[in-house]
């Protein structure tokens, strides 16, 4: 059994090659004979009757043709062969087909040609197609119509191998490039099943071989790109939870031995890190609804400059507290959103809570804007910025800019961005984020109108 898709491609299109190339030939060859035996039988047909209408001119019947006729080398090869009939038709030369006195019939007599002397028809001649084989064999060396013929069938057999010889060729060359890239491919995978999914093949055409291959070194990619990020959120969650983790085992040990004595201060600081636990565990619980399409949401509509000043109170004392300027546009006359109000004021919580925390000077702004169907909330600040490097990345869970990933004081988790980028989309809207280093950052969030 042939496995290979190159070797079959190549036997294909050989086989292709060889049976067209030998059609062609065979159909060239039948189609050149009969052509040729037809011109000579004519050719041959006319010169008979021009010897018959001398003999008949000459002699005024036709006694005596048979032996005239063997006798003239032009026309000693068809005196056995030919079938002669006088004006009634009546066989006077039988040939290999009738004999000598049988008459023929109108139909029989179709095919013959009439002998005409003095506008007179005296007879009727039939001459049969050459037998080659025959003619050639009774004659020392071959006619030149034989050997004509010789030739085109040679010719024909030469141009059938030459074609089935480019078939191969072709062929292989043609397999050879078509499978190359599934060669290819067949190496990534099976790298890929061996734990290295960082594979990339080369992408040699636009084709449709081309397109999987492209579509191959993006899925490679992403899988690359997943596999890391899985194994740093890892990582990152045992660091996040060591933290509280330690302190409270620290606390708990030496209560337990007597060596520290129980106080609101420690007990407050023992709440705290309990608090920090249960909000990780609880953002971990929401991203894993996200990612599994179940995150529960309890729509109603809504005015979006509802959204806004809702998160601009809330925020507003310790925008005060930190001599930060918080602005609140709101707009009138703008279309409801369908939202879940306590998931998405979560989202701007913690979109001015980011902004709080990296804002030293100037001022945070809340503000709402309709475009193209969509309602769009922002929320800029002056604040540090983010740099390129990072902005890609500020969705990912438990990235920070800060590559130590110390947790603040705030005891942010690192999953703020990407939860409120999962409930966004859990509401088919977008969230993107432009930022400069140094002169501040804004969040725009799109969400679908009721209009």
């Amino acid at each position: 059994m042939i496995h290979s898709l190159a070797v079959k491609l190549t036997l294909s299109f050989l086989l292709i090659g060889v049976i067209g190339a030998i059609l062609v030939a065979l159909l060239i060859g039948l189609r050149t004979r009969f052509e040729f035996d037809r011109f000579l039988s004519l050719r041959d047909q006319e010169a008979i009757s021009q010897t018959l209408v001398e003999y008949y001119s000459s002699h005024t019947s036709w006694e005596g043709i048979g032996d005239s006729l063997a006798d003239d080398p032009r026309t000693a090869f068809y005196s056995r062969r030919i079938t002669l009939l006088n004006a009634d038709r009546t066989v006077l030369l039988g040939g290999r087909t009738y004999h000598v006195g049988d008459h023929i019939s109108d139909a029989e007599l179709a095919g013959s040609q009439p002998i005409s002397v003095s506008s007179h028809v005296v007879g009727y001649v039939l001459v049969p197609q050459i037998d080659r084989f025959v003619r050639s064999s009774t004659e020392n060396h071959p006619l030149p119509e034989m050997a004509f013929l010789e030739r085109v069938a040679w010719a024909a057999a030469i141009s059938a191998g030459v074609a089935a010889l480019m078939a191969l060729v072709l062929g292989s060359l043609l397999a050879r490039t078509l499978t190359r890239p599934v060669r290819e491919l067949t190496a990534a995978t099976q790298a890929m099943a061996a734990g290295k999914l960082d594979q990339q093949v080369r992408v040699r055409s636009r084709d449709e071989i081309g397109q999987l291959a492209a579509s191959f070194n993006r899925m490679t990619s992403d899988l690359a790109q997943a596999s890391h990020a899985r194994r740093q959120m890892t990582a990152d969650l045992a660091h996040d939870l060591r933290t509280p983790l330690t302190i409270l085992r620290g606390y708990t040990e030496g209560l337990k031995d007597g060596r520290i004595t129980g106080s609101a201060t420690l007990y407050g600081v023992m709440h705290s890190e309990v608090e920090h636990l249960r909000h990780l565990v609880e953002d971990l619980r929401v991203l894993s609804l996200a990612d599994a399409g179940e995150l529960p949401l309890s729509r109603r509509a809504i005015d979006p400059s509802a959204l806004i000043e809702r998160a601009g109170l809330a925020y507003i004392v310790q925008a005060e507290q930190s001599g930060i300027a918080l602005h609140v546009t709101p707009v009138s006359d703008l279309p409801s959103i369908l939202v879940d109000t306590d998931r998405m004021t979560q989202v701007l919580n913690n979109l001015v809570s980011n902004a709080l925390r990296h804002t030293t000077h100037g001022a945070i702004s809340l503000s709402v804007g309709l475009r193209d169907s969509h309602v769009f909330l922002r929320v800029s600040d002056t604040g540090n910025g983010i740099a390129p490097e990072d902005l890609p990345h500020i969705f990912d869970r438990f990235y920070r800019a800060d590559k130590a990933r110390q947790r603040d004081d705030s005891g942010a988790s690192g999953l703020g961005l990407a939860i409120a980028k999962a409930i966004v989309d859990a509401h088919a809207g977008t969230i993107v984020v432009e930022s400069t280093l140094g002169q501040g950052t804004t969040f725009t969030i799109a969400l679908p109108s009721m209009s």
